[in-house]
């Protein structure tokens, strides 16, 4: 029987495309929802509403570098859903094993698996060096986030996938299980930006102004 499973990760407490995101679960009829972490960070408005939507929607979610409750001024609920995410998890579902990390297994929340280039192109270095980091990797299937990077890769011998942002990418993802499928889905009507970060952000916005 299939098993569909909704990915989304670095919500950073923007409510509108994880709503959207929530919205395309229901039409597939997913199963299981996963968050990889960064339900904070970047203007804390609509943080309460988010984990709301996470908590009404059984999401399994783990900690990001951004979810620190120390770091954050928190309603007692929001404070309280944060301090309990764990910071990794390892399931089976339809007899594939998967593992879910923020940025890069077994549990850091720094560094993170980044194989793309500014365009969306995998780096042959990049990859090579992680198939090498994950040859004795046990799990089928790793889930991660943090880096705004969007793909879907074949590792070693694990399926690596990584939804992106769902505020910065535009994107979310559903896997398929047992057949291991992925499908992209881009949100709030915007294009799925491949790779997304404050360094080529800041860089195209000075050269736009001069």
């Amino acid at each position: 029987m299939t098993h569909k499973i909704g990915i989304i990760s670095d919500i950073h407490a923007t409510l509108k495309p994880l709503q959207h995101a929530i919205d395309i679960f229901d039409q597939h009829k997913v199963k299981t929802i996963i968050c990889a972490g960064d339900i904070a960070g970047y203007g804390q408005d609509q943080l309460d509403d988010v984990i709301n939507t996470l908590i009404s929607n059984r999401c399994l979610c783990i900690a990001g570098n951004h979810d620190n409750p120390d770091d954050l001024r928190l309603s007692n609920d929001a404070r309280h859903f944060l301090s309990n995410l764990p910071d990794h998890l390892a399931l089976e579902i339809e007899g594939v094993s998967i593992y879910v990390a923020h940025a890069e297994p077994p549990n850091l929340q720094h560094g993170g698996i980044k194989i793309l280039d500014p365009k969306g192109n995998v780096f042959p270095d990049r990859l090579k060096t992680w198939e090498e980091k994950l040859q004795q990797f046990s799990h089928d299937i790793l889930i991660v986030g943090h880096t705004h990077q969007v793909f879907q890769q074949l590792i070693a011998s694990t399926l690596v996938i990584n939804p992106g942002s769902s505020y910065f990418n535009h994107s979310c993802a559903i896997l398929d299980l047992p057949e291991r499928e992925v499908e992209l889905f881009a949100l709030s009507g915007k294009e799925i930006v491949p790779t997304w970060n404050w360094g080529i952000f800041h860089k195209e916005n000075a050269l736009q102004q001069n």
